[in-house]
């Protein structure tokens, strides 16, 4: 029983570690998730599987050990119980290791999360993006380049962008809380009434893709759905003009 224990234990601890060493030799792990199409995909992916080898890893020991105790210690009519008052090495091993594994971690997600939600780098193009029930508007800057101005470029739930570029987004919504989320950027971000929120990706690569609504916005939340293409520069900048063209 004990061998099959350990087996089924073996076979879920390498499941676990496997898709770790897919992203540490670059081959793009999609053992849980959709493809990362990001500069900062990578790094988010690598925190998670991390933490879920971490977690997998304890849990498979703590249910062995369970396991191994259930039969090791079962009922037995021979067998007088005994009074164990506590072993002070034990205790102080099972409570630094996990404590500096959780403060290693802290500090490799503070780092994740500077990167990703510090200051952004320099953008290339930037998007107001306004969530409403239950659509997504797009507003680009018009021939002046600027945002907010006479000839802005508005589209319904079309969100086209350049491959290798900088984007900066700049979040809003106008009714309710929704929370726009493309699973293949590894990032989401609340737009929220009256506040103006910004998260910045830079595509590596092209491809059609969904933009859904992750936060609960009213009856048609399952049908707030927009589209997302990222296309060579030369496309979007042809594509752009043609949205210029019916201003």
């Amino acid at each position: 029983m004990q061998r099959a224990v350990i087996g089924v234990a073996s076979a879920i601890t390498a499941a676990l570690v496997q898709p770790a060493a897919a992203w540490a030799f670059g081959s793009g792990a999609k053992v849980w998730l959709p493809e990362g199409i990001t500069t900062t995909s990578p790094v988010i992916d690598r925190l998670f599987y991390i933490v879920l080898t971490l977690t997998g890893v304890v849990f498979v020991l703590v249910q062995l050990t369970l396991v191994v105790f259930l039969v090791r210690y079962r009922r037995d009519p021979q067998r007088r119980a005994t009074y164990t008052h506590g072993n002070t090495l034990a205790e102080v091993v099972w409570t630094a290791i996990p404590a500096a594994i959780l403060v290693a971690l802290a500090f490799y997600s503070q780092g994740v999360w500077s990167l990703i939600r510090g200051t952004p780098p320099p953008p290339d193009l930037q998007v107001e993006i306004t969530g409403e029930q239950f659509a997504w508007n797009f507003r680009y800057a018009g021939a002046d380049g600027q945002l907010k101005t006479d000839d802005d470029i508005l589209t319904i739930n079309q969100l086209h962008l350049p491959v290798d570029k900088t984007v900066l987004f700049h979040i809003s919504s106008k009714d309710v809380i929704h929370s726009f989320f493309v699973p293949q950027f590894r990032m989401k971000q609340d737009a929220v009434p009256g506040l103006i929120s910004r998260m910045w990706v830079h595509p590596v690569r092209m491809g059609s893709f969904d933009v859904a609504c992750a936060e609960l916005c009213g009856l048609g939340h399952y049908r707030m759905k927009g589209f997302l293409v990222i296309e060579p520069e030369d496309a979007y900048q042809t594509w752009l003009g043609e949205m210029l063209a019916e201003q």
